[in-house]
């Protein structure tokens, strides 16, 4: 029997998560800006804008050869979570855009807000509507959807669009609360996340990192009681990724393994927000160390993803998602 890669195009293939490399590129550019370094965040940026409009177009081709496999990508109770990955990413570009070019950001980000609003509502609806999942099948992934609302209000407020950032940010901070219930009861009673979905655990630390930015946006910038919460919240998800640390050294490379680069990248905006809102030097050094962090995991991301690429080892068929847990997989 031959192997199904050499039969099929590398193309229908391709994985909408791939886009979640958006997400941490773009994050590294506006951490890169934050941080006082304007030079490396706009080649940081022009590398996001880049490898977004390579993303785009490759998947849009696929769209219009393979529509079955795109189909198939939104049928499947993991994939399906990344499609808004596509509209979190313009807004993120937003994000970096708009200290440099705020014309353009608006644009940008009114495009992304609406495509965001219309995935969140699609996928949604996928998720209470005739198809029952099962737990197996809920994974960090599933914040991205819903909880990637709180992106928004980040560069919103500062384009002129305060009230719709408001509803943008409630609508991700109430889907939060509840899709982290049903996350830590899969997590907690469930069989343990299966080996390529281990990366995707970096996620629980990015909706209070992110929300907190978001919140501060909202309020004027005023460091209250409720923007430390948040921010301590995304050090507990971090205390809590990094007890599974050791696992992540035994996995084979995957685009599973971006999900690690957008939370490291809005902890360390919100580590930097912290220590300029506090005057607190611990948090000065402490954001300097996760940017160092953050430009190391990216480029060490971008290297791998390229040698797998050359290596073939993307874009190739996968196997089926289990309908049952698998007892012993991690």
């Amino acid at each position: 029997m031959s192997d199904i890669s050499t039969t099929e195009p590398r193309l229908a293939h391709f994985p909408v998560s791939f886009f979640a490399s958006v997400m941490g590129v773009s994050g590294c550019a506006t951490a890169l800006h934050a941080a006082g370094l304007p030079g490396l965040s706009v080649i940081a940026l022009a590398l996001t804008i880049a490898l977004f409009l390579a993303l785009a177009a490759a998947y849009a081709l696929k769209a219009l050869r393979h529509p079955k496999a795109v189909a198939a990508e939104w049928q499947h109770p993991v994939k399906l979570a990344f499609f808004p990955a596509i509209t979190i990413s313009l807004l993120l570009i937003a994000v970096a855009l708009t200290p440099v070019m705020p014309g353009l950001a608006r644009i940008i980000w009114m495009v992304g807000a609406v495509g965001q609003g219309g995935l969140t509502l699609a996928v949604l609806s996928n998720w209470i509507g005739h198809r029952a999942f099962q737990q197996i099948h809920i994974s960090p992934a599933w914040f991205i959807p819903a909880v990637g609302n709180v992106v928004a209000p980040i560069a919103g407020v500062t384009l002129g669009f305060p009230e719709t950032s408001w509803l943008f940010f409630s609508a991700g901070l109430i889907f939060w609360v509840v899709l982290l219930v049903l996350v830590m009861n899969r997590l907690i009673f469930h069989d343990p996340l299966p080996g390529p979905m281990v990366p995707t655990l970096a996620i629980l630390i990015a909706p209070p990192a992110v929300a907190f930015l978001a919140w501060l946006q909202l309020n004027g910038g005023v460091l209250d009681s409720f923007a430390r919460v948040l921010y301590s919240a995304a050090l507990v998800f971090l205390g809590l990724a990094m007890t599974q640390a050791g696992k992540l050294r035994r996995l084979r490379f995957g685009l599973s393994h971006w999900a690690m680069s957008f939370p490291v990248a809005a902890l360390t905006l919100a580590t930097l927000r912290f220590a300029a809102l506090t005057d607190s030097i611990a948090h000065v050094w402490a954001g300097t160390a996760a940017l160092i962090l953050l430009c190391g995991i990216v480029t060490f991301l971008i290297f791998a993803t390229l040698r797998a690429m050359l290596r073939g080892e993307i874009c190739r068929p996968e196997h089926p998602f289990p309908k049952r847990p698998i007892h012993g997989v991690n």
